[in-house]
């Protein structure tokens, strides 16, 4: 599968000589598929690894080609801190945990004013260590105990703030920018006709709060499937797991599964197409962290940058 032109999916896009909006793929790449190896979810690079989850397990994809499990039960974002420690997203236990370099599960957060949250979805991290995650509910929502799909910031074990709870449908992917700045929410409401499927981004305070009336929609996917996972490269171009190449009764194809390379003025730079259906997350890693990881309907996809 080759590179699709972006002047096919946006005619008239018009670039500028700014490094930020130039696209990061090695000219001629063509994106690699490592098969149905269960990547659905996660993921997350370190010493030579990729990890991942398959909707049950998070599994470890080692530089032998091999894959084996490496933690039970985690089933969505992954991100390791600065010590190197893993921490997960659980959507099924509805919490988020810590796996520390002994093996023992550390509990971060699994409540908020004493209510068990929806089912934490995806995480990011500022540059004080602090831990941010989206709470969203898909399918049945007779068990939510908290009346508000959020976001919410961890400070320690079990000391957790809510920074933003309106302004966005069903937060799922999430991304704090490296200065701290800025906080992206992949706003995806995918399974509500006319829901939001839109790339949002908010002001920081120093505090690490939402700042009223920063709200920014920096791309809409309109009645495709929106946003989920999302990186920011050192250029501040974000990439972004989107788009589905089978359409269900709430989304359209217009919007194809793959990888949707934004600047940081929330131009559309490229796109790498994945499938075989929707497109979910993505992650640096490889040499120097110069390949872009995809997850895409279980299949993990790899494409170098410059």
């Amino acid at each position: 599968m080759s590179l699709q032109p972006i002047l096919l999916l946006l005619p008239g896009l018009l670039l500028t000589s700014c490094s930020s909006l130039r696209s990061p793929i090695v000219p001629g790449a063509v994106p690699k598929d490592h098969g149905a190896i269960g990547a659905t979810e996660g993921p997350a690079w370190k010493d030579g690894s990729l990890y991942f989850t398959d909707g049950k397990h998070i599994n470890r994809l080692g530089s032998d080609g091999k894959t084996t499990v490496f933690r039970h039960n985690a089933s969505n974002g992954l991100l390791f801190d600065r010590e190197g420690r893993l921490v997960a997203c659980e959507s099924g236990l509805r919490r988020v945990t810590r796996t520390e370099k002994d093996g023992s599960i550390t509990l971060l957060a699994d409540r908020f004013e004493g209510k068990r949250f929806n089912s934490p979805n995806d995480l990011g991290m500022d540059s004080k260590g602090r831990i941010y995650f989206t709470d969203p509910r898909y399918g049945p929502r007779d068990n939510m105990e908290l009346n508000i799909e959020g976001v919410y910031r961890i400070e320690s074990p079990g000391k957790v703030t809510r920074i933003l709870c309106d302004g966005a449908e069903r937060p799922n992917g999430i991304l704090i920018s490296p200065d701290g700045r800025y906080l992206y929410i992949a706003d995806n409401n995918n399974n509500t006709h006319g829901g939001s499927r839109k790339l949002l981004r908010y002001t920081l305070d120093s505090n690490g709060d939402v700042q009223p009336g920063s709200r920014k929609v920096i791309f809409d996917w309109k009645d495709g499937r929106g946003p989920d996972g999302m990186k920011m490269d050192a250029a501040g171009r974000i990439y972004v797991a989107a788009g589905t190449n089978k359409a269900t009764e709430y989304e359209t194809t217009r919007f194809k599964a793959g990888c949707y390379i934004l600047s940081p003025s929330s131009r559309l730079i490229d796109f790498i197409p994945t499938s075989p259906d929707e497109c979910c997350n993505c992650a640096f890693g490889g040499k120097a962290g110069k390949t872009l990881f995809i997850t895409s309907g279980g299949h993990l996809w790899s494409v170098p940058l410059k």
